[in-house]
């Protein structure tokens, strides 16, 4: 079993919200990440139990703003006066509020808007938990994305640029930018910490990062032989995210969010140019692999 430090606390959640990193001591408390939108009672209930009834959230941290890492900021900001870091690189698309920067409407997800109180960027050093945390660059799963590392308890903080498993998808390459070279250089970089175990953005903490390295080594490998496989991974765990939020949809509600939502269009498009057919193909995969169940025109979560 893992042990982290008494001020650092864990919150496993799963894969429609990101795990949330907690940090309690006598100057202040923390949230890393705060989960999807659908979710936020959930992270806000968490939250309230482990500050207990006498301290209140001081501040929340974004190691990038996917909405399965930010979804839970709006009410979190609604219910304590706390401030909010955000990477520096995201400030103004989310001062505007900008649909087309920001990736909630490209992935056909859903975030509240929320704002923020300061931001971070690589080479800077948080507080928390007592521990000094330098902020690390993880392009690659998103052009924006930050890890942060504690030398002196040797952690890893790796929100998507690293999981037990692999790493979150590619999304950069689904629409001609580079991502692929990106996030190889951050296995580099992660390869190079002293770290003794790791807390991935989703998945369960784990201590034997070598092999987790070699396994996301080899799948960039797998991704840049063949980028359309990033397309068509990408393609499925943003229509399984979906299902996971709504637990049911129709068939055509998939090829009109397939249709509108940018990113899930330009993974449909490097791979065929009949996207409604093209998301039935892959609801069969899903449904034989055993992850959704195809009844007519409804689609269900297994």
């Amino acid at each position: 079993m893992i042990q982290f430090p008494s001020s650092m606390h864990v919150f496993e959640r799963g894969w429609l919200s990101s795990n949330n990193v907690f940090f309690i001591d006598d100057e202040k408390t923390a949230l890393i990440d705060s989960g999807y939108s659908s979710h936020a009672a959930q992270t806000l209930a968490l939250v309230r139990n482990a500050l207990g009834a006498d301290r209140s959230l001081d501040l929340i941290v974004n190691t990038h703003l996917h909405s399965d890492h930010c979804g839970g900021n709006a009410l979190l900001q609604a219910n304590f006066a706390c401030e909010t870091l955000i990477p520096q690189s995201e400030a103004r698309a989310v001062r505007d509020w900008d649909d087309d920067k920001l990736t909630f409407r490209a992935t056909g997800q859903t975030c509240e808007r929320f704002g923020f109180t300061g931001t971070i960027a690589p080479g800077a050093t948080l507080e928390l938990g007592g521990m000094n945390w330098s902020v690390l660059g993880a392009p690659g799963h998103d052009p924006h994305s930050l890890m942060l590392y504690t030398a002196e308890e040797r952690l890893l903080i790796s929100a998507d640029a690293l999981w037990e498993n692999g790493f979150g998808v590619i999304f950069p390459e689904l629409e001609g930018e580079s991502g692929f070279a990106e996030q190889r250089a951050v296995l580099d970089v992660i390869a190079t910490l002293d770290v003794r175990a790791v807390i991935p953005g989703h998945g369960a903490p784990f201590t034997d990062v070598a092999k987790a390295l070699d396994v996301a080594s080899s799948r960039i490998d797998y991704l840049r032989a063949d980028p359309e496989r990033n397309a068509k991974n990408a393609l499925k765990v943003l229509i399984v995210f979906k299902l996971m939020e709504l637990r049911s949809m129709q068939v055509g509600e998939l090829v009109r969010m397939a249709d509108d939502a940018r990113a899930m269009r330009a993974a449909a498009d490097m791979l065929s140019n009949d996207r409604a057919q093209l998301v039935r193909k892959y609801l069969g995969e899903l449904q034989a692999s055993g992850v959704l169940n195809v009844a007519g025109e409804t689609v269900t979560v297994a």
